[in-house]
């Protein structure tokens, strides 16, 4: 009697690619997920970036802006966003505190960046 060639069994090359599929699919998730969290990170930095640009603009033009809230665009590149600015006194009258929310234009469920500043009231500064 001849003893069984050495190789693998039909058996024993599934179980071989289904170990390597399921590796494969761990993987590509990974990816993906790191692919997704890498472009919230994006957005975020550009929306923390138009609401310092609203301040300093306000700061620039030395503005004093009236008590409520306004949305405009406020586009970085190629992110979409809508700044949502508010204005409220301070127990100071000579500052206003202003508000400037970031969100996504395309998904306004929740704020990317949120940043807060005063501004003091220029003519009102004694000389």
């Amino acid at each position: 009697m001849r003893p069984a060639d050495p190789g693998f069994t039909l058996i024993e090359v599934l179980v071989a690619l289904a170990i390597v599929a399921i590796a494969l699919v761990a993987a590509l998730k990974a990816v993906a997920n790191l692919a997704e969290a890498s472009d919230a990170l994006h957005r975020r930095l550009v929306a923390g970036w138009s609401a310092q640009n609203r301040l300093a603009e306000i700061r620039l033009r030395h503005e004093w802006p009236e008590v409520g809230t306004r949305q405009f665009g406020c586009s970085q590149g190629n992110v979409e966003l809508v700044c949502i600015e508010t204005v409220e006194p301070t127990p100071n009258p000579v500052f206003r505190r202003i508000i400037v929310k970031v969100q996504d234009a395309t998904r306004r469920d929740a704020d990317l960046t949120q940043l807060i500043g005063l501004v003091p009231n220029e003519s009102a500064r004694p000389l």
